[in-house]
């Protein structure tokens, strides 16, 4: 089979089309044909060398595809069933230590920019039955922690507020989900265009962050004073400061990403005691997070946002287009 290939020094340059071995599911494994898969922010940092990986690492932790064949024990899956990786292959369900969470696909173990896959059953969940392969590959990384930030941790109910930032992909699900759940969704972003996009899918309130840099006042408000009870927080360092304002006393933020970098000096943590706010990080989920997650896509009818597909020998360019930031929801790799 072919694969795309991280060769050191880590650069988009240096992503080489390769051969590469798949070989035959042993017990409790099945060979998946991988049909697609999706870019993440973190999968960025893989091939350009922010995070050191080993020479020859297949990227993107993100893929879908059919059952090609299945080993002794599987009961699970069948040939020809659609399934979708999961981010955290060792973290089934409950507690996990971060040190046990040492092999998620796309660094350091391989991933899935790669036309088949041989690995564990349980390393994968059902697709949804609704939805494309390159729709199901957006779930892994970007689902799964948005459904673990609005429903598994942030419990949010109908009647909430819910703050989402960007047009990147966990900001679109926690977006769709908190929808699903009742709640009215207030969402920032840099362009009228995109502030459109999330207007047609569902938010309730739209800010422009950069006519309205101050949007913690804004969101102040527009919820009479009061602030909104979750957070769904993927900027970092440079907005927390505005989601602490923007926060309710008690509040929930989901701590995520940092899109929005690192470079700041100080943090504004006197008002995270003054309102008693609940800061809580989010690392994706569980493989029982993914399976209800997929449950509730088909039950509400959830439709991922894909803003566009590239060829497997196209990744480089897939990459230049999530690092322009022009993209709404998700990049995804058809192979």
């Amino acid at each position: 089979m072919k694969a795309m290939c991280v060769r050191q020094p880590a650069s988009l340059d240096n992503l080489k089309l390769e051969a590469a071995d798949a070989p035959a599911p042993g017990p409790g494994e099945i060979k998946v044909r991988i049909r697609a898969a999706s870019l993440n922010f973190r999968d960025g940092l893989v091939v350009n060398g922010f995070f050191p990986v080993k020479g020859g690492l297949i990227p993107l932790s993100d893929g879908a595809g059919e059952v090609l064949e299945i080993g002794e024990g599987v009961t699970e899956f069948a040939v020809g069933d659609a399934v979708v990786s999961t981010f955290h292959p060792k973290w089934l369900d409950g507690f996990m230590d971060k040190a046990d969470m040492d092999n998620s696909p796309g660094g350091p173990a391989d991933g899935f920019a790669c036309e088949e896959a041989t690995r564990p059953a349980t390393h994968f969940t059902a697709a949804p039955k609704s939805l494309t392969h390159a729709e199901a590959a957006t779930l892994t990384c970007a689902g799964v922690t948005a459904w673990r930030a609005v429903v598994t941790d942030g419990k949010v109910m109908p009647g909430a507020t819910v703050l989402v930032q960007g047009t990147g992909g966990v900001s679109l699900f926690a977006l769709q989900f908190a929808k699903a759940a009742g709640a009215t969704v207030i969402a920032t972003s840099s362009s009228t265009e995109k502030l459109d996009r999330l207007k047609a899918l569902g938010a309730d309130h739209v800010i422009n962050y950069r006519e309205v840099p101050e949007w913690g006042q804004e969101v102040l408000a527009l919820t009479g004073g009061r602030g909104v009870e979750h957070i769904v927080e993927v900027g970092g360092p440079n907005t927390l400061g505005q989601s602490f304002i923007a926060a309710r006393t008690g509040a929930h933020i989901a701590i995520i990403g940092a899109v929005g970098g690192f470079d700041i000096d100080t943090m504004p943590f006197a008002i995270v005691q003054a309102k008693r706010l609940n800061l809580q990080a989010v690392t994706v989920g569980t493989r029982r997070d993914q399976i209800e997650m997929v449950r509730a896509i088909e039950a509400h009818g959830i439709k991922p946002v894909v803003d566009s597909t590239f060829a497997l020998d196209e990744l480089a360019d897939a990459f230049r287009h999530l690092q322009s930031g022009n993209h709404v929801g998700k990049i995804c790799i058809e192979i």
